[in-house]
């Protein structure tokens, strides 16, 4: 039987991919070193175009292409399960185009969908929750992928107005000085505070449970509960499911 090998796509963007290998770490149950599962990782950011940037117009080059070579490399080296911890890549217009490169070249190597497996998480780990707010950049806002396949599910979903969401995408997260893409350890007080509002506006418009769509977010809300909300983070989520799917007794217990 072959050994399973965990895969990431890290690039897109260079902490989502770290933060994604320690979260793998920080949910398996190891005793010593010997006890983890291996993980592959690539990561070439110079190579992958921003995903919003693609999205909004901006540019014409799609980083499907990227991705797909990345997911090709890993399989390469032997990876057998293959994550990419990227939320605005799973909009249709980059995710169809990856998976369609990809499929005549796979032979060994299976992709986990992150957002597949964070509606599959919700349902199971949030019982009795309807109403889910979003927060995220502004390409998965514009894309709509979470409330298409959330709303599917039965879920209302919530987002922010476009004023509120671009002030999350352009000074906590993109921000050349304090945004979290450039200041991630520890990320800054001024891009905190920002997601805290995003957080607030969402809760007053009784969410229940909060989606991070952005592999970033959590850097910077790293609690499972806000008050009575639920805090949804897809790569963690995403690292659970690796886990899973490669060793599944070596997945710790899920506790709030």
């Amino acid at each position: 039987m072959k050994k399973p090998i965990i895969g990431i796509i890290a690039g897109a963007g260079p902490y989502a991919g770290l933060d994604l290998a320690a979260k793998i770490l920080e949910q398996t149950n190891a005793r010593s070193d010997q006890g983890y599962l291996p993980i592959y990782s690539v990561s070439t950011p110079s190579k992958i175009e921003d995903r919003t940037r693609f999205l909004l117009g901006e540019s014409d080059e799609n980083p499907a292409y990227a991705l797909a070579r990345n997911f090709l490399e890993l399989q390469a080296m032997k990876a057998t399960l293959i994550g990419l911890p990227c939320n605005t890549a799973h909009a249709a217009t980059i995710l169809d185009v990856f998976h369609a490169e990809i499929a005549p070249h796979i032979t060994s190597a299976r992709y986990l969908d992150m957002i597949q497996e964070t509606v599959k998480f919700i349902g199971s780990e949030c019982p009795g929750v309807k109403k889910l707010g979003i927060l995220s950049t502004l390409g998965t806002w514009k894309a709509g992928f979470y409330p298409e396949l959330l709303e599917v599910e039965g879920y209302h979903t919530l987002v922010l107005d476009e004023q509120q969401q671009r002030q999350i995408h352009e000074e906590s997260l993109f921000h050349p000085e304090h945004g979290i893409k450039v200041q991630a350890h520890p990320v800054s007080e001024t891009a905190r505070n920002i997601l805290l509002e995003g957080v607030e506006t969402l809760q007053k418009m009784s969410a229940e449970a909060i989606i991070l769509g952005c592999t970033e977010i959590p850097l910077g809300i790293q609690e499972r509960k806000i008050g009575d909300t639920f805090i949804i983070d897809p790569g963690l989520i995403l690292a659970r499911a690796l886990i899973r799917e490669a060793s599944p007794e070596k997945l710790l217990p899920w506790n709030w």
